[in-house]
């Protein structure tokens, strides 16, 4: 049995070939994720960027270099104006209804003592589930003759056009979408609760800080970090809107639910306008990353404990 001994006063090169194995393993354990980001994000991007200049209507091989052209559409189209007013329609309700239900969601949970996973675990289902099912299921509760109507009609005899009306279509599906990530963003809610100490509100309660005042001057500071979290996935989640007005109204009724992602859809595949349909996609993209990076400068804060 040999042992490798190095020269007096040379280093070892053991422990820099350990870290050249390390090296290697960690690579090896990145690379699918790596690839799958090559394959599914930039290929695409990149591909989609080479196609927003082009006109190409998807089934002919012919591509005609355009230039500049499919932007120029883009800001010229009234469906592009509209899907950006649809979209901050969205955007404007949705975001203070779903963060103020998640947080009052996540201080229920933090006061639960027993079963405390099973309840968490039970509003979480929800964002578990595909947008295609509770889509056709809310369709089918909130139409004109759908459960949640018929209890309506037998109480005030109204029936609420909650898919029909244009003024409504739109505060309906967001309403469905605040149904889906309650529960998700109620766990940052609560991961951001439980990391504030308690100490805090026992000192505030001996200077004689009602609730109110705890709420206020404590925890919605200190919540900060959670709330830039939840607004800036808001924020991004209402460029990205698509299955729900899809199945449920088809972007009507008159455009009122037509968003970005439904309008691109529709030039792409129902139009055979890839071109245009990526300079949207890019316009979009572009408009998102802005809207989120002024979202975060407007509440992002920094917290020290």
């Amino acid at each position: 049995m040999t042992t490798s001994v190095s020269a007096p006063g040379q280093p070892s090169t053991a422990p820099a070939k350990r870290r050249r194995r390390i090296n290697w393993i960690a690579y090896i354990l990145v690379s699918p994720y790596v690839i799958y980001n090559l394959v599914f994000w930039v290929y695409p991007f990149i591909w989609g960027l080479i196609i927003a200049f082009q006109k190409w209507n998807i089934v002919s091989p012919k591509k005609e270099w355009v230039g500049l052209g499919n932007f120029i559409l883009v800001v010229s189209d009234p469906q592009f104006w509209n899907a950006l007013w649809v979209t901050f329609k969205f955007w404007i309700f949705f975001l203070p209804a779903v963060a103020a239900a998640s947080l009052l969601l996540a201080m229920m949970l933090q006061r639960v003592s027993h079963f405390r996973g099973f309840y968490i675990a039970a509003f979480l289902a929800s964002y578990t589930m595909a947008g295609v099912a509770y889509s056709v299921v809310f369709l089918l509760l909130l139409s004109g003759n759908g459960l949640i109507n018929t209890w309506i009609w037998k109480l005030f005899h109204v029936r609420i056009p909650w898919f029909t009306d244009p003024r409504l279509a739109m505060v309906s599906i967001a309403l469905v979408v605040v149904w889906k990530f309650v529960g998700y963003y109620g766990l940052i809610f609560l991961a951001g609760l439980n990391a504030i100490p308690r100490e805090l509100y026992d000192a505030a309660a001996v200077d004689g800080a009602n609730a109110w005042q705890r709420f206020r001057y404590i925890t919605i500071p200190l919540l900060n970090p959670s709330f830039t979290v939840v607004f800036v996935f808001a924020t991004i989640l209402s460029y990205g809107i698509f299955t729900e007005p899809y199945l449920i109204t088809g972007g009507g009724p008159l455009g009122s639910t037509q968003t970005f992602m439904l309008l691109i859809y529709q030039k792409t595949f129902e139009n055979l306008e890839a071109g245009l349909g990526s300079a949207m996609a890019i316009s979009m993209a572009a408009l998102s990353f802005a809207s989120t990076a002024v979202v975060r400068r407007l509440i992002e804060r920094e917290v020290a404990l």
